[in-house]
């Protein structure tokens, strides 16, 4: 019996096959009922943290655990020369290296020193966002909604490697090869299996391909020339969240958290919290990149806007009062799993914590995110 396991094992209930998740359950169905009703004291690990021009109200947010400018500087040099690898010009790369994810990956992953393991997740989001940028949101680097979803059918392939089929290979191999996505893709993947489990890797697999579906979703609003309701929108922005950068938390810090641990419903709640709250720092930091696009992708303060036929500076407002509400039922659900005897799940938790406010700390630094930014073309 491994450690997780022993630890799972330690809550009570009755054993056998297919009881541990249960007992897990009945578990955290106690710490909840037992909580006490009474307001938490201010946690340290949280702040109100200033973001953009300091004009909007600030975003409730965990702080930024780690800044080591030198460890993010040799990320950032190793994604460059990898890039270039994977066929993107020079000037790309460089580009690329400019946005700083070894930045991100240095800020977002506090427990994680080896340069390395950080190149993992540096590679793969590199690789998200450029696939979002060339093929989902930005029209002026080749975006064509109609085409999109053909494109990440091969995305996946790119990722989980399908098994020969003899001469209708051929040409899947050679369009896998021969784009610079798909090669970043499948990279960023190989480099993931040299550390993770197959477990591990599947993970991170699953919940992109999940993130596809919504970009899917944004296509045909824009193809059909639809503004989505706020509401629809951010059900789908909920599974395109960082949540799918956050299944490399564990692989980063050189541990697992298992697959019954990992997708326990309340342990995916607080994950989807953190990935969401995340993500609507993003949104709000790309209202003006957003706005400049002549078919402007979906951004829960324009679609905040449209619904309500108020200012973007209100929908603002309102976008960043629901991140703050976001944030603070995460910090509900991690400190009603605090008595839950697993190191992993802790260590794990803290890590969606870390993320958070490392994520925060990058968009408000990033050159991506100032106004003349333009995705991968202007870095």
């Amino acid at each position: 019996m491994t450690d997780p396991d022993r630890a799972v094992a330690l809550l009570a209930g009755p054993t056998g096959l297919g009881t541990s998740a249960a007992r897990l359950s009945a578990k955290l169905g106690r710490v909840e009922a037992e909580a006490p009703a009474t307001a938490p004291l201010p946690d340290p690990a949280y702040a109100e943290r200033p973001w953009g021009d300091g004009s909007f109200p600030p975003l409730y947010c965990p702080v930024t655990e780690r800044i080591n400018e030198p460890l993010a500087e040799e990320v950032d040099r190793r994604l460059v020369a990898w890039a270039v690898e994977c066929g993107f010009d020079e000037e790309e790369a460089a580009k690329l290296g400019k946005t700083g994810f070894g930045r991100l990956v240095m800020l977002a992953h506090p427990d994680c020193e080896d340069p390395d393991r950080l190149l993992i997740s540096a590679k793969l989001n590199a690789a998200w966002w450029a696939a979002d940028d060339l093929y989902s949101d930005d029209t002026a680097l080749g975006a064509v909604p109609e085409k999109l979803s053909s494109r990440l059918m091969l995305a996946m392939a790119a990722m989980d490697p399908v098994p020969p089929a003899g001469e209708f290979s051929v040409e899947l191999d050679e369009k896998l090869e021969g784009d610079k996505v798909l090669v970043a893709l499948r990279s960023g993947v190989d480099h993931l299996r040299r550390y993770g489990t197959p477990a591990q890797v599947q993970r991170v697999n699953f919940a992109t391909f999940t993130m596809f579906v919504s970009w899917n979703a944004y296509a045909a609003w824009q193809h059909n020339e639809e503004s989505p309701p706020a509401w629809e929108y951010l059900a789908a922005r909920q599974h395109d969240s960082f949540y799918t950068s956050m299944t490399l938390i564990d692989v980063l810090g050189g541990y697992e958290l298992t697959a019954n641990l990992f997708f326990e419903p309340k342990v995916r709640r607080a994950a989807i919290l953190a990935g969401t709250t995340a993500v609507l720092v993003n949104d709000l930091h790309s209202v003006a990149k957003d706005l400049a696009d002549e078919n402007p992708p979906a951004n829960m303060v324009l679609q905040v806007a449209g619904d309500r036929g108020c200012s973007i500076e209100e929908a603002t407002e309102i976008t960043v009062a629901l991140h703050n509400d976001l944030v603070r039922d995460f910090q509900s659900t991690h400190e009603s799993l605090l008595a839950v005897a697993s190191p992993e799940l802790q260590r794990f938790l803290r890590g969606l914590r870390a993320w958070m406010g490392g994520g925060l700390e990058w968009h408000s630094t990033s050159p991506r995110y100032k106004t003349e930014a333009a995705g991968v073309s202007e870095g």
